[in-house]
């Protein structure tokens, strides 16, 4: 699964930085998350940083693009040519 940012963002800017894999940009009103980057921090960290640092809890997985475990896992060694163990 991939998240997304909803419209209740205030675009305080703390979630872009805390992305490993740059996925997070500016969108035309609010912050949006790249699903095809996104891997919710699966492979970096045990949960996923924007959601943690988030202080309106304004990111949420996007039902549109669910992805298992693995799957993201896998997204996580494509993106960082990480070998798969």
């Amino acid at each position: 699964m991939a998240l997304k940012i909803t419209e209740v963002c205030v675009n305080c800017d703390v979630c872009e930085p805390v992305c490993p894999n740059r996925a997070i940009s500016m969108g035309t009103v609010v912050y949006e998350i790249a699903p095809d980057r996104c891997t919710e921090c699966v492979g970096h960290f045990d949960a996923p940083q924007c959601v943690e640092v988030c202080p309106v809890e304004c990111i949420l997985v996007d039902p549109q693009h669910t992805e298992t475990p693995e799957r993201l896992l896998a997204k996580f060694h494509d993106l960082t040519g990480e070998e798969k163990k």
